[in-house]
């Protein structure tokens, strides 16, 4: 029996009991036509729990306070917290619940107008050191309620109700339960080219690594926050006075993650496993320029798996070196990480380190990765890549893959590699049979103790920087012939996923089709659908801002330079807003318009750019910036602007308001936002029909040579 924060009594619920209760909200949320599948009702059911997790452990706070004789000021204040509309069973409900959710502006309890609960969370700001507020407004950002039944959603706040979120063993429950969702988080996400880290890999790299307390811990392409999370648990088992609780949850753990749902996903990890106030940006972190990341921005300790096999623009890509700019996110975060290592030795007196998953591509390609494997070996000592075996992260990809591991202790002398053995009878994992931990314990107890053996041997920093930096090394006394799948096989997997994302396109075109057959267009003109802002930041000449553009041809908004206010002319500038919708003047009628994407939020823009808010109650800015980055529409844009020179058209604002929109309903508005996220994610299962492809000419080649090979074996014997 616990004590609930206000005083009443509370039995623990059960693992079985909790599992069943989220089973049971979940199947709620499956009746609602608003959602569709687990990619909606994670991050709904997330929300939900996110506010009754706030407000448990608010309430848990307030009483410690009162015992203290402390003040004691709430993150959220009435009637927004959970106790107010959500924990009565006679609370509001249906159309009413869904209003005070959903609108800006509504009537509050006494009949005083005030923000709806989101506009509410999203406006919260922090003082005083406590970021408790600034955690919630920009956890709330990336979120929206996409129920249709405000019946049924009250129906899943009473489920979640049930769980009592100050007892810590209701906690550790369902940490775990939270765990198995966001495995099939995803899995349902693997489907979107995003591959997360098996945990038994991250508990690994974390092992290898030994964080201590004190040292700084960063993961820049966080996710769901699995490293995090697991370094959390790791450091934790270190605290043993209030002073290192203190130095855990403040000082520790950072993390980057750009995309909403991870970026929800990975808070309400962090906080359920006991951080306090996670200290997540919800940045791009390539959108920095390499050179102006100083001292401060250094870390002690980085684990990460950053994306690999996608494409950044060319604005991210001008934020490195102009020898190192490459579209593969893999090199891009490589250099971030080298980059963001402190120089000196940590307060523990240990090197700065970091654990790094790359694609076997990372290892051998030319040029720029070539140049940057180059500088790891001269400037870091890259003492130790582990080759993981085939299938660790089935079945989203089957490309090869390493782990770097590296350290600020001064150039590299020797790689250790050791090769990471399937367990016997095994030729791959999958999604049935996952890699466990316990195989990767002797590569643990090795690390400790090196020695040459069947899986472990060692190559000069001489000879690899002999070879072009080629870090792409085989055990030299195993055979020399690498076991590769045949070329029928491989061309035979490629064709199945070929097919397979073929049909799945064209489910989607079917189902688009559809909806848009039985609906039609409102043509509405655009000053319904948005409204121009005004400038809002008085410039300084001392002050530093960092600018945002709008690529031509339908490229999109993106992080551009950064200048102090003696640099440019304007007087005043535009602070954006994620969602924002912004053209420049000058080159809107070439298809440079567009929605302003998270990394850009905070971003400015000057005068030559109007700003407008959007009306998502009316149009999604997602369809809003899908219907103007189309080139048909281009043409008519042109029409409308103005200029006796076409390559000086400029389209004023005025203009702008009175294009006709062709308005979708609702409905096909939040399909077409879903195709066009789905087709994202088949693109990124094409990335791992291209790593299909890279095993080819290996295996082509083993074939032909085999019996060369077999031949030179046996005269090397015969010499020997």
């Amino acid at each position: 029996m616990t004590e609930a924060g206000n005083g009443r009594a509370v039995i623990p619920t059960t693992a079985q009991s909790l599992g069943t209760l989220l089973k049971s909200a979940r199947d709620i949320m499956r009746k609602d036509k608003g959602l569709n599948g687990d990619l909606d009702r994670l991050p709904l059911l997330t929300w939900i729990m996110f506010l009754k997790f706030l407000d448990d452990l608010e309430q848990q706070r307030e009483d410690e306070a009162k015992l203290a004789g402390k003040p004691f000021r709430a993150a959220l204040e009435k009637p927004y917290r959970w106790r107010d509309w959500a924990a009565q069973p006679d609370g509001i409900t249906g159309d009413e619940l869904l209003v005070f959710i959903n609108q800006d502006e509504v009537s509050r309890p006494g009949g005083k107008k005030g923000p709806g609960l989101f506009k509410y969370l999203r406006s919260l700001e922090s003082s005083n050191g406590d970021t408790r507020r600034d955690v919630v407004a920009t956890v709330f950002k990336g979120v929206d309620n996409r129920m249709r039944s405000g019946y049924l959603l009250k129906d899943v706040i009473t489920k979640v109700n049930s769980i009592h979120f100050t007892s810590n063993e209701e906690l550790h429950t369902l940490g775990s339960l939270y765990e198995s969702m966001l495995r099939e988080m995803r899995d349902a996400a693997g489907d979107s080219g995003e591959f997360y880290t098996p945990r038994p890999v991250v508990r690994f790299m974390v092992q290898m690594l030994d964080p201590r307390l004190g040292e700084t811990v960063l993961d820049p392409a966080a996710g769901t926050g699995g490293f995090l999370v697991e370094a959390l648990g790791h450091l934790g088992q270190q605290v043993k006075t209030v002073k290192d609780r203190s130095t855990l949850q403040q000082k520790t753990l950072l993390g980057c993650e750009p995309k909403p749902l991870p970026y929800l996903l990975c808070q309400m990890n962090l906080l359920l496993h006991g951080l306090d106030a996670p200290n997540i940006d919800p940045g791009n972190a390539l959108a920095v320029k390499l050179t102006e990341i100083g001292e401060r921005e250094r870390v002690d300790v980085i684990l990460t798996n950053p994306p690999f096999g996608g494409e950044e623009e060319k604005g991210i890509q001008g934020n490195f070196p102009e020898d190192r700019q490459t579209s593969e996110t893999a090199l891009l975060f490589l250099q971030l990480i080298m980059r963001r290592l402190h120089r000196q030795p940590t307060l523990t007196g240990r090197s700065a380190r970091a654990a790094v998953i790359v694609p076997n591509g990372t290892l051998f390609a030319a040029g720029v990765a070539a140049r940057i494997r180059e500088d790891l070996l001269r400037e870091f000592n890259l003492h130790t890549i582990v080759r993981l075996p085939n299938g660790v992260f089935a079945p989203y990809t089957s490309i090869p893959t390493n782990i770097l591991f590296f350290d600020r202790s001064g150039s590299t002398q020797e790689v250790w590699y050791y090769a990471q053995p399937l367990p016997s009878a095994r030729k791959n994992y999958s999604k049935t049979q996952p890699m466990q931990f316990s195989e990767l314990t002797p590569c643990l107890e090795w690390f400790r103790d090196r020695k040459e053996n069947e899986h472990a041997w060692r190559v000069s920093a001489h000879d690899l920087l002999a070879s072009g930096c080629d870090l792409d090394r085989k055990h030299p006394n195993v055979a020399a012939r690498a076991t590769h799948r045949t070329a029928p096989v491989i061309l035979s997997t490629v064709l199945s996923k070929e097919q397979e994302v073929l049909g799945r396109m064209e489910e989607l075109a079917r189902e688009l089709e559809r909806l848009s057959g039985t609906t039609s267009c409102v043509m509405v003109p655009m000053h319904e659908l948005v409204k121009l802002r005004e400038p809002d930041t008085e410039v300084l000449p001392t002050e530093t801002y960092r600018f945002a553009g709008v690529y031509s041809f339908g490229r999109g908004v993106f992080p551009s330079q950064t200048k102090t206010g003696m640099e440019f002319s304007y007087k005043w500038l535009t602070r954006l807003r994620k969602g924002d919708f912004v053209y420049p003047k000058l080159m809107a009628w070439e298809g440079a318009l567009g929605t302003v994407p998270l990394e850009c939020e905070g971003l400015f823009v000057s005068t030559e750019f109007p700003v407008f808010e959007v009306n998502a109650r009316s149009v999604l800015p997602e369809v809003l910036d899908m219907y103007f980055r189309n080139p048909s529409v281009w043409p008519q844009i042109a029409a409308i602007s103005t200029g006796t020179n076409v390559r000086r058209r400029r389209l004023h604002p005025a203009s702008f308001l009175k294009y006709r929109f062709p308005l979708p309903p609702m409905e096909v508005q939040r399909a077409i936002q879903q195709f066009r996220s789905q087709l994202e994610a088949l693109y990124g299962q094409r990335i791992a029909v291209t790593g299909e492809l890279d095993t080819l000419l290996p295996s082509v080649l083993d074939k032909a040579f085999s019996r060369e090979t077999d031949a030179m074996a046996g005269v090397t014997r015969e010499l020997q």
